[in-house]
């Protein structure tokens, strides 16, 4: 959702708070057309261990009730594909087939997390894509994030500009994985602090 992280993910490099570099996109071009907030059905959940951020993941779930606040960012089919191969720990530089998820609104690549991509409606005439895993929000236990991953979360919805930061604290302090762990307060906290190394 952080600007400063896509830029690693297209140009390359190491983001501030992570453990791990990215070789960027075939395009590189930057910054996207287009970056906007969108609310999309379903849930943001907390669950596994990234050995990039020390701490759970952000996954989301389609088919719970509820909205996940994001942002869209206007970016090439290569771009996307490449991106989405740097999430699932392969190398960029193959296009993916994205006729099954257009078609179904679903397609599982893989059984790893992030190998699953997502449909998540139109916007302004363009298909909204996505990639989380495979399984449901119930069918994984929920782990919190790391005070560096969930920071680049809160301050990635505020730079989208549609929520103030008391929406955005209360919304990320309330999500499966971090709810009972993150208060408010705590979440509002980082986003005063550098993220830890």
């Amino acid at each position: 959702m952080h600007l400063d992280r896509l830029a690693h993910y297209i140009q390359g490099g190491r983001p501030e708070g992570a453990a791990r570099s990215y070789p960027g996109c075939r395009d590189r071009r930057w910054p996207p057309v287009r970056s906007v907030p969108v609310e999309l059905p379903g849930a943001l959940y907390f669950a596994t261990r990234s050995p990039v951020w020390r701490g759970g993941r952000a996954f989301y779930d389609p088919c719970v009730d509820g909205h996940m606040y994001a942002r869209a960012h206007l970016v090439t089919v290569s771009q996307f594909a490449d991106i989405a191969a740097q999430e699932m720990y392969r190398e960029p530089g193959a296009d993916l087939d994205l006729g099954e998820v257009l078609g179904t609104g679903r397609s599982t690549l893989g059984e790893g997390r992030y190998e699953t991509l997502v449909h998540g409606g139109q916007l302004d005439g363009r298909p909204v894509l996505t990639f989380t895993a495979p399984w449901r929000m119930t069918e994984v236990d929920w782990t919190a994030p790391s005070a560096a991953y969930l920071r680049h979360l809160a301050e990635g919805l505020l730079e989208a500009g549609a929520w103030d930061e008391s929406t955005v604290t209360t919304y990320l302090a309330g999500r499966p994985g971090t709810a009972g762990l993150w208060t408010e307060q705590a979440v509002a906290g980082l986003l005063t602090k550098r993220p830890v190394k």
